[in-house]
């Protein structure tokens, strides 16, 4: 996922960590989001996609934009001047045609990119809605992205949105209540999916629930909750890290389930998991149903 940075020397916008979902698309109950491409041992996206694991897969990063700089795509040698990024839109396709949702995340831990003004932001708005989500021959193609994970401010893409063809927001806040970067932007509701991510700090190790309650709680009630993790022990060295033994047992994924607006699990990154073989392993115990819910109502009360 992008990290909440500025490597501006401006006085930055609020910064909004959000997805564009395509009208067509219906909210998870009980999926996985997976990020792909900064590791060579992410395999290619085709074979991401036909594990049949993912529901949503994040392309990272494009790591350049804002502030005059010109877009930069920066996949960690999936693609390059060797073999041009629009190589990849044979492999978007077949992900969507899959069912798989193809997103591209914008930020990362190099850069440059800031947003500098409101006119700033009005126009990286309009570069990722003209190249990554109209059709249009782009870095990527003539691709259809299903959504972008990125800084921005939501109310230009709200605008996109309501001109042009219709698609869902949602925040990617860290586990910290509130989020920093991102409470501004949460408070406007124009989300519609809330990513949160629980492997930044090692503290919610001891307090998951309490956190997961907090967000789950603060959102609006029809916003859709992930609950992002590390998809291996060295995936997020400054985290923690739950093994699919422990996350699928009594004592975390059947509680959380039972939250109205549970959406599933996000994972960070394929290269963790195609080597821990992370989202084989909990698939199944993310979805819900109806028994669930029942066996878990009456055995157990919510943390």
């Amino acid at each position: 996922m992008a990290s909440n940075k500025s490597s501006s020397t401006h006085q930055p916008l609020t910064l909004l960590l959000f997805f564009l979902f395509t009208l067509s698309s219906a909210h998870a109950k009980g999926g996985i989001a997976i990020s792909w491409g900064q590791n060579n041992g992410d395999g290619t996206l085709t074979s991401t996609c036909d594990t049949g694991n993912f529901e949503i897969v994040l392309l990272a990063f494009l790591d350049t934009f804002g502030c005059g700089t010109t877009p930069e795509l920066n996949f960690a040698g999936h693609c390059g001047p060797w073999f041009p990024c629009d190589n990849l839109q044979p492999e978007i396709e077949h992900c969507q045609r899959n069912g798989v949702k193809v997103f591209l995340s914008l930020g990362g831990t190099f850069g440059p990119y800031a947003l500098c003004s409101p006119e700033d932001a009005k126009n990286v708005s309009d570069y990722l809605y003209n190249n990554f989500l109209s059709g249009k021959t782009g870095p990527l193609g003539s691709v259809y992205l299903d959504g972008i994970d990125f800084h921005i401010d939501a109310r230009e893409l709200d605008t996109h949105r309501k001109q042009d063809r219709y698609f869902y927001l949602s925040a990617a806040p860290q586990c910290f209540f509130p989020d920093y970067y991102l409470d501004d932007a949460i408070r406007t509701w124009l989300f519609d999916y809330i990513f949160v991510q629980f492997y930044y700090n090692r503290r919610y190790q001891y307090d998951i629930f309490s956190s997961w309650n907090t967000w789950t709680s603060y959102v609006k009630l029809n916003n859709t909750v992930f609950m992002g993790l590390p998809a291996a022990h060295d995936a997020a060295p400054r985290g923690i890290y739950i093994s699919p033994q422990f996350l699928c047992s009594d004592e975390i994924l059947p509680i959380i389930k039972q939250t109205p607006n549970y959406g599933g699990v996000m994972l960070w990154d394929r290269f963790g998991d195609a080597n821990n073989h992370y989202s084989d392993q909990i698939k199944d115990c993310v979805k819900v149903d109806d028994s669930d819910v029942r066996d878990s109502l009456s055995e157990k009360s919510y943390r």
